[in-house]
């Protein structure tokens, strides 16, 4: 079952969630553990986050430096085929812009559907670090839109040269992003509004929010979606906070606001393990008012918070 039948044919709220794939040179054991217990709740599909390479100066102990290339999460399309098998569950790839020229793009694509992998999530991506723009790889595509573009062109069974293939196999399943409080480099939210229903119309057939703290703005953000003809299933996405340093952290790396009142609940903690309390009692809280307002599904950024969305699934599921 695509992804996407599933959140239309759930009787109930969905659930799903996001995972990175094993630092390189570790093993997936760790991983699995995580994901054993979240399997208690019957996720619908599993997330799988794609990481691009990042420039490294290495000490040539010579008082030079060598600047080299790495990647310290590969592996997504391995561990998203391990998970597939491992737990007969759904698994959905993130795909990246930046960081990936269109052969790079193509041959995933390919890993993929030998895999019997035909969900994927579709995303610009950050900016490689050190960069000073966004600008993808030599010869890549440039925003989401374009590689929609691509992805359809495959799914039609042409590569990137123009060339035809002789066997097509399943088309692929997809989603992209969006971002209920504006994208940074949107100027303003019609126009990031208008972005999104350019990759609805480009054959998007959901979107997974930017994870937000403020029930009114993902309602509101829903309701202007909807007015815009944008029809589409807009899941929202939550972090369960579980660190003070969060409270800088998360509005600065994800331009996102959090509300007044967690944040005075949380500057009354003394150490994580309040701080995880608060953001577990913040996310059930959340998350029921969600499932109030019927939404399809929830899908939870896992990233070093496992134990709280464990408990967080506990409570609501």
């Amino acid at each position: 079952m695509r992804v996407i039948d599933y959140i239309k044919s759930s009787k109930e709220t969905a659930f799903s969630f996001e995972v990175l794939p094993p630092l390189k040179g570790t093993c997936a054991e760790r991983l699995f553990g995580n994901i054993d217990r979240l399997m208690e709740f019957n996720p619908g599909y599993i997330n799988i986050t794609t990481h691009h390479s990042e420039p490294v100066y290495r000490d040539m102990g010579n008082g030079m430096f060598s600047l080299s290339s790495i990647r310290r999460r590969p592996g997504t399309v391995a561990i998203a085929t391990a998970i597939h098998h491992r737990y007969n569950v759904p698994v959905v790839p993130h795909i990246l812009c930046n960081g990936y020229t269109l052969e790079d793009t193509e041959y995933v694509l390919i890993d993929l559907q030998l895999s019997g992998i035909n969900d994927i999530l579709l995303l610009r991506g950050d900016k490689c670090k050190g960069d000073a723009n966004t600008a993808p790889a030599k010869c890549g595509n440039k925003n989401a839109i374009d590689l929609i573009r691509q992805v359809n062109r495959f799914n039609e069974g042409f590569f990137v040269d123009g060339s035809a293939m002789k066997e097509c196999g399943k088309p692929f399943s997809f989603g992209v992003a969006c971002y209920p409080e504006k994208h940074e480099e949107a100027p303003n939210m019609e126009s990031d509004l208008a972005v999104l229903k350019m990759k609805a119309d480009a054959g998007a057939e959901y979107a997974v929010t930017q994870m937000f703290f403020d029930n009114k703005k993902y309602f509101s953000f829903v309701e202007r979606a909807r007015a815009m003809g944008i029809d589409i299933p807009i899941i929202p996405g939550i972090k369960p906070i579980h660190r003070l340093s969060q409270l800088n952290v998360l509005p600065k790396t994800f331009r996102v606001d959090l509300p007044g009142e967690l944040v005075a609940e949380i500057g009354k903690c003394k150490d994580d393990a309040s701080v995880a309390q608060v953001g577990r009692e913040w996310g059930i809280k959340q998350c029921r008012e969600l499932m109030e307002h019927g939404v399809p599904s929830i899908h939870f950024y896992t990233i070093n918070a496992f134990d709280s969305v464990y408990d967080i699934a506990k409570a609501i599921y």
